[in-house]
């Protein structure tokens, strides 16, 4: 075995290596380029909620899309299952396979994951697959769901289409169990146009330089990934490092907190991360398969020891272990709710982070704003009289600051990564609102010697009565800072109805709200969490802040300690003795 494996290894040299490194991010992003461009759903082709990618014959991760950091497990994993449910003497030529279900795919239902199994010369070669966010799959439109059943339609492992033939029978039965049909077919077209693109693509390679040589290259890829997580790795100093934090609630008993606490034990070249004591299952929808657990880890992992290695595949993985309890909020078990699975994970991973500060400060980051903010809306269209589903955001907040940079201002949430917002004027074309207001929400960077990024503040106002849906966290476990940081501003949902304005909901979880014509919400994201005491930020960036108008000149003075003047130039001596004096409390 070992000498068979070395003479294969033979073939694939250093060049071939690179060819391939650069083909298969290239065949990826070509999936993910044809998916934008013949889906029918804005949050397909604006906001790119979707990840496409290439597997092993095994299963193993050989590139993802740049996308969705959560996708990293869910999609191998799911590709592994089908595997498990046919075997590979249960699959031929022109098969594709599909699932949404939400416990393999760590996901929610409205994921739709098809997978096409490459043969090249009749040779199980590999898999080209895409999961896609569909905007509808039946199920309650509004409300906390307290179980699958209730989310929609669920879809086993099953073919889609046998060596090219459609299963048309599930085509319909799908058709039949979602609001708009000819959008969610047409989704699912863009999805089996991108698998079909890496199926060509990849087969395109195989032939150039052959399938030994090419499955040579991507062991190489994923060895040499491996060896640069490792070397990382030893970076680190060993011991035991935890951390703890909270979510606001579970959306069914509101107020009462959801605790987040991680273990992780660095030895060596190997780390393993403990998810065994987060909070167990939830009531409330914001549960997620084991798969999410696994991503949580690896996410945090990846960012921690090779976050510019590419492509993104298995070789970075192998040193990490990961240690979950089933049953747990990211590793739950049927029944539990799934349908807002992503929103717990994001403060899994920044506790991560949390933990490690002591180990690896100048690798660490402060915490995020954590979450979609995202309001989905339906109604009937004044325009036509037919319903209509949409979605504003998702929203960008604020991204904590490392040791030696500011965090991002309006960027989406780490779990979303590459997602983008929804365009304002698509969103007032298609659909009967009007947004009032888009920007920067000053001061909600945590303050510190490097500033958190700023969140936003969307104002979105009803032109016709329409149905809103928040579910909204972290407005009460703000965005936490390091190394003597301030925390950042949490985020905040409110209301305006009958012209009188509501700011102190319990949450920002605002559920089937009726707005009529003249109503509005407001969702503000959070910012991120400050590094180091503030009173050590140089003067001149924080006198720029405040003329940038990221900072008010009260916090500049108050919590900064920096003196300007009429001008809003820094008054030097001023300022020395407003350091001089013991920071506030």
């Amino acid at each position: 075995m070992k000498r068979a494996r070395a003479k294969r290894r033979v073939k694939a040299d250093a060049v071939l290596t690179e060819i391939v490194r650069n083909g298969v991010i290239a065949v990826t992003e070509e999936m993910k380029t044809n998916l934008m461009r013949t889906a029918y759903n804005m949050i397909v082709y604006e906001a790119l909620d979707f990840t496409v990618g290439l597997y092993t014959a095994e299963g193993e991760t050989v590139s993802i899309g740049l996308g969705l950091p959560s996708f990293i497990r869910g999609m191998a994993e799911t590709v592994k299952a089908k595997l498990a449910r046919f075997g590979k003497e249960g699959l031929e030529p022109g098969d594709i396979l599909v699932t949404n279900d939400a416990y393999i795919t760590g996901s929610h239902l409205y994921h739709f994951t098809f997978s096409l199994p490459v043969f090249h010369k009749g040779k199980l070669s590999g898999f080209a697959c895409c999961m896609a966010h569909w905007t509808d799959v039946g199920g309650v439109l509004g409300g906390v769901t307290t179980d699958i059943y209730s989310e929609g339609i669920q879809i086993p492992i099953v073919k889609y289409a046998k060596a090219g033939v459609v299963n048309q029978d599930l085509v319909d039965i799908i058709r039949m169990n979602v609001r708009i049909p000819e959008r969610a077919m047409g989704d699912l077209r863009a999805q089996i146009t991108a698998v079909k693109t890496g199926e060509r693509r990849f087969l395109e390679l195989l032939d150039r330089y052959g399938r030994e040589e090419v499955l040579a290259a991507i062991a190489n890829i994923m060895d040499q990934s491996e060896a640069a997580a490792r070397a990382r790795t030893r970076t680190i100093p060993d011991g035991t490092y935890e951390a703890e934090s909270f979510m606001d609630d579970d959306g069914v008993e509101i107020g009462r907190r959801v605790p987040i606490k991680v273990r992780v034990v660095k030895s060596g070249e190997e780390m393993t991360i403990d998810l065994s004591q987060v909070s167990p299952q939830v009531r409330g929808f914001y549960n997620s398969g084991a798969t999410t657990g696994y991503s949580c880890a690896q996410v945090a992992y990846k960012c921690l020891t090779s976050p510019t290695d590419y492509p993104i595949n298995e070789g970075s993985f192998r040193p990490l272990k990961v240690i979950l309890a089933p049953g747990t909020v990211v590793s739950a078990v049927k029944p539990a709710a799934m349908r807002w699975w992503m929103t717990f994970p994001m403060t899994v991973i920044d506790t991560v982070f949390r933990a490690m500060e002591e180990a690896i400060p100048d690798r660490t980051i402060a915490a995020h704003h954590a979450d979609l903010l995202v309001c989905l809306v339906n109604g009937i269209s004044p325009k036509d009289g037919r319903l209509f589903l949409a979605g504003i955001g998702p929203s960008g907040g604020g991204f904590g600051a490392k040791m030696t940079e500011d965090g991002m201002s309006a960027t989406v949430c780490l779990n979303d990564g590459d997602t983008h917002n929804h365009p304002v004027e698509q969103m007032e074309a298609k659909y009967p609102m009007l947004f009032e207001r888009h920007a920067l929400r000053e001061d909600s960077g945590g303050a510190g010697r490097y500033r958190g990024g700023l969140g936003t503040e969307q104002v979105v106002l009803a032109r016709a009565p329409i149905n809103i849906n928040v579910q909204v966290d972290r407005v009460h476990c703000p965005p936490w800072g390091l190394a003597g940081g301030h925390s950042g501003a949490g985020n905040q949902v409110c209301l305006r109805l009958g012209g009188k304005e509501i700011t102190d909901l319990p949450n920002a979880k605002v559920l089937m709200k009726r707005l009529n014509p003249g109503d509005a919400i407001t969702i503000r994201a959070g910012g991120g969490g400050g590094f180091g005491p503030p009173e050590e930020r140089d003067p001149e960036k924080v006198a720029h802040d405040v003329r940038q108008g990221y900072v008010s000149a009260a916090v500049a003075r108050q919590i900064y300690r920096v003196a300007l003047d009429e001008q809003g130039r820094v008054d030097r001596a001023a300022t020395r003795l407003l350091r001089r004096e013991p920071a506030p409390s």
